[in-house]
């Protein structure tokens, strides 16, 4: 089953800055990258896409403060986060869809297991 690894989770004081990033065990050229989270006791929501042509889409919650990118020859996709807040806190998770995808959740094809940020002082 193919499977992404996220990293980068931890524990960051409000207003600190996290970088999380996602490896793939294949090329990212063709495939369309995002960004979702899950609160506790929440939906899963997503944070931020990048299609194969670096069309990048943002949660309004986040817009100006994270920044999605992505290195096809590292096969990795990164989200920086900065001016983190305490509502950031969520599992974080990588997932890739076939290009042309939206970023919704039910369209996404491949996940990882997800990393933990929290922002708490």
């Amino acid at each position: 089953q193919v499977q992404l690894v996220e990293s980068g989770g931890g524990l960051v004081q409000p207003g600190g800055s996290l970088r999380l990033s996602c490896t793939a065990p294949f090329f990212l050229d063709y495939y369309y990258m995002g960004w979702f989270r899950q609160a506790p006791g929440k939906e899963r929501e997503g944070v931020s896409c990048i299609s194969n042509s670096d069309d990048r889409t943002y949660a309004d919650s986040v817009k100006g403060r994270f920044t999605i990118s992505r290195d096809n020859a590292k096969k990795t996709v990164y989200l920086q986060m900065s001016s983190l807040k305490p509502e950031d806190t969520a599992v974080y998770y990588c997932a890739a869809a076939a290009p042309y995808s939206r970023c919704l959740d039910y369209e996404m094809d491949y996940w990882g297991k997800g990393t933990l940020v929290t922002v708490s002082s």
